[in-house]
């Protein structure tokens, strides 16, 4: 299996995912929240990433073992209590969340 960084609900990710238009092969980055995390084992684990984009939230439920998932990148954590975070969907107070050092 590939080597992803221990991943937790409440951080915030940069997925860098391969998208093939026609002949050509180009790297899509979408980056958001972990809301959720399922799954026991490395082969069925599938997270649930949220966005907001133009005042839309945006979710991507992304297996990783998807073969066109190239790599996983976490920006920030947030200090969350909980293991699934669909209240987060409409929240209005900002989480506590700090930058991880590369």
């Amino acid at each position: 299996m590939r080597d992803f960084p221990v991943l937790k609900a409440g951080y915030t990710v940069r997925l860098h995912l391969r998208i093939s238009e026609g002949k050509k092969d180009r790297t899509q980055v979408f980056e958001g929240m972990i809301v959720s995390i399922k799954g026991k084992d490395d082969a069925t684990r599938m997270i649930t990433v949220r966005k907001e984009a133009k005042g839309f939230g945006v979710e991507k439920i992304i297996p990783l073992a998807m073969p066109t998932l190239e790599k996983i990148e976490v920006v920030k954590t947030a200090k969350v209590r909980k293991q699934r975070l669909y209240y987060v969907k409409n929240y209005s107070k900002r989480l506590k969340e700090e930058m991880v050092k590369q």
